[in-house]
């Protein structure tokens, strides 16, 4: 029992390639994303177009056999009207276009029993090219073309495409290019044809996608183009741990752009933080100046940052309220250290017995 389950295991594998791939990914998008059980009940139909009821479109080709029949035997294509017009003897097309192929199958044998007594018909499908696959591009590490035998939510494509990198700014825009082709009750309206003039498309903030909200992981369209947005860079210089530029998340604020470089540093001038900006349309910068002392007390509002902001932390100066001692202390030891270097001068040396 169990070698015979392994060899119809095997032959479906052979027969249908993409099933292995997608339950790979059905397991792996349950590691980062909304749970099964979530996506399910808000959506019971979820899997309504998979192996075993994918619907037809044009460009599928057909295996269609008729036993003890070889001259019927023939590999057909769904034109572009979305019927089987090729089949010998068949007096009309036979509809394919979002139908099953048992469907098909029903209608072919239906149609040459006028001429064989209790025909036996079987129709298989051999390829599958009616839908255009979806790619992911932008901050994932492997962008990636996925041709889709099912309904493949957002989080399955993320995980196939093996995840964002640390370029990603925390949104994802989704272009629909082509309109759904077998809309489901209450689709119907996204099976309208696209204006290519204006391309329709979603936002989805991954935060959102992370936590598991439904909205957040959309059903992926074929033809989609899924972009995960690169972060613009911001610049931090002057009196900080380790000056240098960061990528610009999604809300990002001084405070935190200052805990990514590993902080100010004890001689800073925090009440005078000053971040250049460009002005839009302009060669010239602004200065913005932020008194960051005031937002560590909680007086004043974190400062929200911008697209190529450059930070500055200035330092303060040797004689200023927070540096005055360190600089009197350094004065001190400096003189102290010159006075028992020199010899002959200064403190002298003694030895009590």
């Amino acid at each position: 029992m169990k070698r015979s389950f392994a060899l119809v295991a095997i032959a479906l594998s052979l027969t249908f390639p993409g099933l292995v791939l997608t339950q790979e990914s059905q397991s792996a998008a349950g590691q980062d994303g909304p749970s099964r059980a979530s996506t399910t009940s808000e959506q019971p139909g979820v899997d309504n177009q998979g192996i075993r009821n994918y619907l037809l479109g044009p460009g599928d080709a057909l295996d269609v056999r008729v036993f003890a029949q070889p001259d019927l035997n023939a590999i057909v294509e769904v034109d572009s009207d979305g019927n089987i017009s090729s089949l010998p003897f068949l007096e009309s097309p036979i509809p394919a276009k979002c139908r099953t192929d048992k469907d098909v199958q029903k209608d072919i044998t239906k149609a040459y029993a006028k001429y064989l007594k209790n025909p036996q018909v079987s129709v298989r499908i051999s390829e599958r090219k009616s839908r255009q696959p979806a790619t992911v591009f932008g901050a994932v590490r492997q962008p990636t073309r996925v041709q889709m035998q099912r309904k493949i939510r957002l989080n399955e494509l993320v995980v196939v495409s093996g995840g964002f990198t640390e370029r990603a700014s925390g949104t994802i825009q989704i272009l629909h290019t082509e309109p759904l082709m077998c809309p489901q009750p209450g689709e119907e309206a996204l099976a309208a044809p696209i204006d290519g003039t204006k391309v329709p498309f979603e936002l989805v903030k991954i935060s959102e996608l992370r936590t598991g909200k439904v909205s957040a992981n959309p059903v992926i369209r074929p033809g989609d183009y899924v972009l995960v947005t690169e972060a613009e860079p911001v610049y931090v210089t002057g009196s900080v741990i380790a000056p240098q530029g960061i990528f610009l998340r999604d809300q990002l604020t001084l405070t935190r752009a200052l805990a990514m470089v590993g902080g100010a540093r004890k001689e800073a001038k925090l009440s005078d933080v000053r971040i250049y900006r460009q002005k839009p349309g302009a060669t010239d910068q602004e200065m913005i100046r932020v008194d960051y002392s005031a937002i560590k007390k909680n007086q004043k509002p974190d400062f929200f940052l911008q697209a190529f902001d450059i930070i500055e932390v200035p330092e303060a100066g040797i004689f200023s309220p927070s540096r005055i001692g360190q600089t009197l202390i350094g004065a001190v030891s400096g003189s102290l250290s010159t006075m028992f270097t020199q010899g002959g001068t200064g403190i002298a040396n003694r030895v009590i017995y």
